[in-house]
Parts: C-alpha cells; sequence; structure tokens
C-alpha cells in the first residue's frame, strides 16, 4: 500500500501536543512512521514535500524530516500534468502547496493522502482520484 504523507502530518510530532486530538494523530503517524520502517507501508515523496520542508526555520525539524527521503519507494518529480491538476484542485479552494501535494500524490498513484489539514479534510468528499484521511482514521480503518 503506498501512502502519501503532506507536510503538515510530517510536522504533527513536533506541533504542541496539549490538544489531546493533536497528540492521537501525532501517535498515529508515528504509527505509520513505524510501518514505513518495516516495509508494510511504501512511502511517496515528492518535490513539493522537499521545497516546502526546505523552508523550514527549525534546522533539526527540518533535517528529521527530510531523512523520510530515503525511506521513500518512489520520489514524485514536478510535471505538466501535476501542475494541471494542482490548478484544478485550487479551484476547489486548496492553497497552492496543498493543491500540488493532492496532485503529487496521485500522479504517483498513492492509495491515501495523509494529513491532518483540516481545509483539505473538508474538501475529500469532492475529491475521487484518491482516498485522503487523517493520520488516526487511517489507524483505526488500516
Amino acid at each position: 500500500m503506498r501512502v502519501y504523507l503532506d507536510n503538515c502530518c510530517f510536522n504533527r510530532p513536533f506541533d504542541d501536543q496539549e490538544s489531546l486530538s493533536i497528540r492521537l494523530e501525532s501517535e498515529a503517524k508515528m504509527i505509520i512512521q513505524s510501518k514505513i520502517r518495516d516495509g508494510k507501508l511504501e512511502l511517496v515523496w515528492s518535490y513539493i514535500l522537499y521545497f516546502e520542508n526546505d523552508a523550514n526555520p527549525d534546522e533539526e525539524i527540518k533535517n528529521r524530516i527530510n531523512e523520510w527521503k530515503e525511506l521513500a519507494v518512489y520520489i514524485q518529480l514536478g510535471s505538466k500534468t501535476i501542475l494541471s491538476n494542482g490548478k484544478n484542485f485550487q479551484k476547489l479552494g486548496l492553497s497552492e502547496f496543498d493543491a500540488i501535494h493532492l496532485a503529487c500524490a496521485i500522479e504517483s498513484e498513492s492509495n491515501y493522502f495523509i494529513t491532518t489539514d483540516k481545509g483539505i479534510l473538508k474538501k475529500r468528499n469532492r475529491i475521487f482520484k484518491i482516498k485522503i484521511i487523517n493520520p488516526s482514521e487511517f489507524i483505526v480503518n488500516e
């Protein structure tokens, strides 16, 4: 099973853990990472993940997230198709980066787009080419 984690998902364990929902998503994300390390899930990385993470001012977090690129079974490069699909997702109200992440996940034939971004999750019923889910839901439903 091929999964694409967006930048919000990769950053979840580094967020303030006071909220129960954030703690649960962080724990679920760590379980997903464990399954990736064990070869039970295939991780997809993309050029937009690298670009967005590279802008992180916290060097330690940036480096820890970039390590996941080495475990990816597939790295999605940019293409005209991705940009075109991204523009279509922007018409649904997604930000440019979120739209490109989603287009990369679809182009890489990922089975799941895993995110903690509530804006994306609210629009998932309008996107049919991939299953969009948060980490907690993924762990419960897998």
